[in-house]
């Protein structure tokens, strides 16, 4: 027996043997057993947790009741108290989360929050009150400040403390997970280094509302590379989909090659993640934090077989998204698009998928939340940039369906309420996947965000195709938000337009700006029935048509001739051999001027 502590002395381990039946001894070991068992049942409670979300330089949104959940022993009632005066209570459930609400003023700095369930106190400090909005897609969304053109330079100067990011390493899981796995995400201010990392869409969108609305501004970056936009939503919300199950056959069946071939079974491939998660977190517990000079410690991730991976409907929802509802938002940005615009089928698709990604986002944070996002939050969204060979003939067929997936973002952007679309034609790269012009999409998104969520009087997007009219041997076509007029990109003629006749033969137009209409026509073409504009992969080098605030007009047609014949083989887009010592180059576009 090892000897019994008391205030005064130590009682030896011969003495307490020697005294065993009396009294005194009977009351020493009742209360030694005491005090085993406390201490005992004191380790095994459970430590009060809660997501990387909420800690020190955190933004919550203004004006709004902001959910705020974490773990703790079940049962416990955990407080949180706001150095603004609110306060809220929750009861932990049997699995030991609890949730609450907490109201939040008007706009400011330097709060903080005490976390309190009875036991154990933390103390949140340095916290923002804003505008917040949660940034995601795929890899252009991910693209960091760092690497694009002018990254450095703006880096640099990026001295904003309290315009605040959040960005997490990319996860994918075959179910729901309650909590990230990164253990090193959480809120920085806008720093050289913490802008230089994050993604430059996002940060030059959240600066530009930062300094427009002199408000606190917070960011959440979630973003994956090659990810399809069925790994963004739920199964069960996608599952009577026909292409969705054709996808998720096509990875099943590489499943069975995978594991009948090559032995990639679930078991060992979950086997091998568990070993891998303990060396990260054992190397998170001792304080490590780069993999290596230049990169983070981040989770492993699962690639094989194709049912554990990233490709799988749903698996970046369960690890992206899931587990940071219903975090307090204003609203969302999402560049993605890329992985389903690989042949014209798909990207005619996303028509159907992107509302039905932004229906269930919106309805789920609205009811998570308690009523407290709003159910119809802003979602804008990036159209595809230029990438392939420059366009060469009026209109490209089936082997441009980055053009269809353009036009079906825009039908998007026009038929779902309160969603808006930053273009893109004027950015990109003829070989590179991810352009390096990035400056001008985070910017043309925080236009949207100003015009239609707060209110200011700007010009918030390129001219808006609205309808067309046949004159003789002409097309008329009106524009809305011609800002304050129409103009080409750069002197000399638009020649971006395309017009046809019944035989739908399409031929280079002539075009005059005339107010707010473009006014087309081709000795071609006697009797012309349709028009399209900029429709090809990469129109970035054509005269486009902009208003004088500098800002795009989107590829559109005025017809609904069919995009391609089911019947015929489908024509997957290529992509371009990078030339030996190939270096991107940006190129001229107008100014924006707001």
């Amino acid at each position: 027996m090892q000897p019994f502590v008391t205030k005064s002395r130590l009682i030896p381990t011969l003495m307490m043997k020697d005294l065993s039946s009396t009294p005194i001894a009977v009351f020493v070991k009742q209360v030694a057993l005491v005090l085993i068992l406390c201490f005992l049942c004191g380790n095994a409670r459970a430590e009060m947790t809660f997501p990387n979300l909420f800690g020190d330089n955190m933004v919550l949104q203004q004006k709004s009741k902001n959910t705020l959940w974490g773990w703790t022993e079940a049962g416990r009632m955990v407080t949180v108290s706001a150095s603004w005066g609110e306060g809220a209570s929750a009861e932990a459930g049997k699995d030991g989360k609890w949730s609450l609400l907490l109201e939040t003023p008007v706009h400011g700095t330097g709060h903080s929050l005490e976390i309190s369930d009875g036991v154990e106190k933390k103390l949140i400090e340095n916290v923002a009150i804003g505008e917040v909005w949660l940034c995601a897609g795929q890899s252009n969304m991910g693209w960091s400040l760092g690497q694009t053109f002018g990254g450095e330079d703006e880096g640099a100067k990026a001295n904003f403390p309290n315009y605040r990011i959040f960005k997490s390493s990319r996860e994918h899981w075959h179910e729901p997970l309650k909590k990230s796995r990164d253990r090193l995400a959480k809120w920085l201010p806008c720093t050289p280094d913490s802008a230089a990392a994050t993604s430059a869409v996002s940060y030059y969108f959240g600066r530009k509302l930062h300094e427009e609305l002199e408000v606190p501004v917070g960011i959440i970056v979630q973003a994956y590379a090659g990810t399809p936009i069925e790994g963004w939503m739920p199964w069960q919300i996608q599952k009577n989909d026909a292409r969705t199950q054709v996808h998720k056959k096509a990875l099943d069946d590489t499943v069975v090659r995978q594991t009948t071939k090559l032995g990639m079974t679930q078991e060992k491939a979950l086997a091998d993640f568990d070993k891998e998660i303990k060396t990260y977190n054992g190397k998170i517990d001792v304080g490590e934090t780069m993999k290596n000079k230049f990169r983070q410690l981040s989770p492993p991730i699962i690639t094989k077989p194709a049912n554990l991976g990233h490709q799988y409907p749903a698996h970046i929802f369960n690890a992206m998204i899931y587990p940071v509802r219903p975090y307090g938002i204003r609203g969302m940005i999402w560049y993605q698009g890329e992985r389903n615009a690989k042949n014209v089928p798909q990207a005619v698709h996303y028509r159907q998928q992107l509302p039905q990604m932004i229906q269930y986002f919106r309805q789920s944070w609205h009811e998570l939340s308690g009523g407290n996002t709003d159910e119809n939050f802003p979602f804008y969204f990036t159209q595809l940039p230029s990438w392939n060979p420059i366009q060469s003939k009026p209109v490209e067929g089936v082997e441009a369906p980055w053009v269809v997936s353009r036009e079906m973002m825009r039908l998007v952007s026009e038929e779902c309420p309160n969603t808006g679309m930053a273009v893109a034609i004027d950015t990109g790269d003829p070989v590179l996947l991810h352009p390096q012009n990035k400056q001008a999409l985070g910017i043309r998104h925080a236009y949207l965000a100003l015009r239609r969520s707060y209110g200011k009087d700007i010009v918030d997007s390129g001219p808006s195709y609205q309808k067309y009219s046949v004159k003789g041997n002409q097309i008329v076509i009106e524009f809305a938000s011609p800002g304050s007029g129409l103009m080409a990109a750069r002197e000399g003629e638009l020649d971006a337009f395309a017009i046809a006749g019944e035989d739908q033969k399409w031929r280079w137009a002539d075009a005059e700006i005339k107010g707010n209409k473009v006014v087309l026509s081709s000795a071609a073409v006697a009797k012309p029935v349709a028009a399209r504009y900029a429709w090809a992969m990469n129109p970035s080098q054509r005269n486009l048509l902009y208003n004088k605030e500098g800002i795009p007009a989107s590829p559109f047609r005025t017809d609904d001739w069919p995009l391609y014949e089911s019947e015929k083989e489908i024509v997957e887009v290529f992509k371009p051999k990078k030339p030996k010592g190939y270096k991107a180059v940006d190129w001229q576009r107008p100014a924006m001027t707001q």
